[in-house]
């Protein structure tokens, strides 16, 4: 599965952005996700192990719990991919930087 297959469902995305904000036990996930898009907690493991098995979540066991966070790994395809359009707005950053400076120079 490609990664932006992994991040094509909403779901995926929503999990993905509650473990960015830190470390969470499958439970917590389970309960946030299934309040907002009203699916089951099976449903939640099954995108969690979906997120796992494709290096965008990894899991530690700490008793009975699995913790989950952010893994990095699969955003590196991503990041990969956007590479090639980056030079679209990383020009116009560079612009707008320029600007700014010009700004701050003209005010002192």
């Amino acid at each position: 599965m490609h990664a932006f297959d992994v991040l094509g469902d909403p779901v995926r995305r929503r999990i993905l952005e509650l473990l960015a904000a830190g470390e969470a036990s499958a439970g917590d996930v389970a309960a946030q996700v299934r309040d907002e898009f009203g699916i089951s907690q099976p449903a939640v493991s099954q995108h969690l192990k979906v997120l796992r098995e494709h290096g965008f979540a990894s899991v530690r066991a700490e008793g009975a719990r699995r913790l989950y966070s952010v893994d990095p790994t699969g955003m590196q395809e991503v990041d990969a991919w956007v590479e090639q359009f980056r030079v679209f707005w990383d020009t116009r950053l560079d612009a707008l930087g320029t600007e700014v400076a010009r700004g701050k120079k003209s005010r002192r």
